[in-house]
């Protein structure tokens, strides 16, 4: 069985036993650590797995972490402290932030079981940050997290890699949720932001903002519900002109002739993942800032510059065909079939020496 039937089997062992664990000992030997052994590591021996690892805090001695995973010299590069299932995560952020800061760890894991929480130090350094940059919740288990969670793998982990990745991630989750609670709920100011944005002349009071509320969050699901279908169709063009598509001179670049095709063009988060991991192998090639993306109807393309005409590969994923076209060096379209966007880290020579081309 691989990685990913792995966690999400696992994911469905979770759901079924989680209300029959009732303390954070009980936690830790049915979820945490089986958690941990899918990732690849040997949670029995020491070396690897250390349980109640001493972290000392400032006058504070034998202050231990829940578990440290170690490098091959002994040395923590990822912390995790575990609390029971049934407890809710934010009252124990600043333990782990303590634990953090006397460490070489570059990573730290706040989970009881369900919600795993991934930190680093990205807004200053040997300081863990506030807020996670990945959260993974066994619940609510996406193919998209399971991408991320997979550079934790042992066999694939990689400081620089992960890190690579860590402040978009990070960002992007937060502006996310963001979104999320104001098209589920939305709030005062948005409302008044919208209403102010040509909407609605007079004065904007609380009874005027609190009728155009309703009004807001209708609109906002309405003009969702138009962007799922309006993608479902073209999902479904594409189908039908799938191997036209793949036969096209690909210097050509794909623009809609309208305007409203545009909203067609929707980048999944699988798309970006596919730009990430582009980005972290061509990072000791070129300056990644000139590394960029342009999704089409057709394709997703990273490129150089933003050139169309410098195009490192063009990504194709749909849910039963993936798979990425990257130029050879007689500029021959050459097409590699993957199961994942992470199979794209075995094309690591072919999109450097592609790059090499292009700069």
């Amino acid at each position: 069985m691989g990685f990913e039937e792995s966690i999400k089997s696992f994911a469905d062992r979770t759901n079924a036993i989680k209300n029959n664990i009732l303390t954070e000992e009980a936690t830790k030997t049915s979820l945490i650590m089986p958690f941990f052994q899918i990732l690849g590591y040997d949670v029995f021996n020491p070396q690897e797995f250390t349980p109640e690892y001493v972290a000392d805090v400032g006058i504070k001695k034998g202050e231990k972490v829940d578990y440290a995973i170690l490098d091959n010299n002994g040395e923590p590069v990822l912390l995790i402290e575990a609390k029971s299932v049934n407890d809710i995560l934010t009252k124990h952020d600043s333990q782990l932030f303590r634990y953090f800061g006397t460490t070489k760890a570059k990573f730290a894991i706040l989970t009881n079981g369900i919600i795993y929480r991934f930190y680093t130090d990205l807004d200053q350094q040997n300081i863990m940050d506030e807020n996670p940059f990945f959260e993974l919740n066994m619940l609510d288990l996406k193919d998209s997290h399971i991408v991320e969670l997979k550079k934790f793998h042992k066999e694939n982990f990689s400081v620089e890699r992960i890190m690579d990745t860590a402040s978009e991630l990070k960002y992007l989750g937060l502006i996310r949720n963001i979104l999320k609670n104001e098209f589920s709920n939305p709030s005062e100011d948005f409302v008044r932001f919208v209403l102010n944005s040509g909407v609605y002349e007079g004065v904007k009071t609380q009874n005027v903002v609190d009728r155009y509320t309703p009004l807001v969050k209708k609109s906002l699901n309405s003009y969702i519900n138009e962007l799922v279908n309006d993608r479902i169709q073209s999902a479904l063009n594409k189908d039908e002109n799938q191997t036209k598509i793949i036969s096209e001179d690909f210097e050509v670049e794909n623009i809609p002739e309208n305007i409203d095709d545009y909203d067609q063009i929707l980048t999944t988060e699988e798309e970006l993942e596919s730009f990430y991991i582009v980005k972290s192998i061509l990072r000791n090639s070129i300056d990644v800032q000139r590394v960029q993306f342009k999704d089409t109807l057709s394709y997703f393309a990273i490129l150089i510059d933003g050139k169309v005409t410098k195009w490192v590969c063009r990504v194709f994923l749909k849910e039963n065909v993936k798979f990425i076209i990257i130029p050879d060096n007689d500029k021959q379209n050459i097409k590699y079939q993957i199961s994942s966007v992470d199979d794209i880290y075995n094309l690591a020579d072919n999109l450097i020496n592609r790059a090499s081309q292009l700069i």
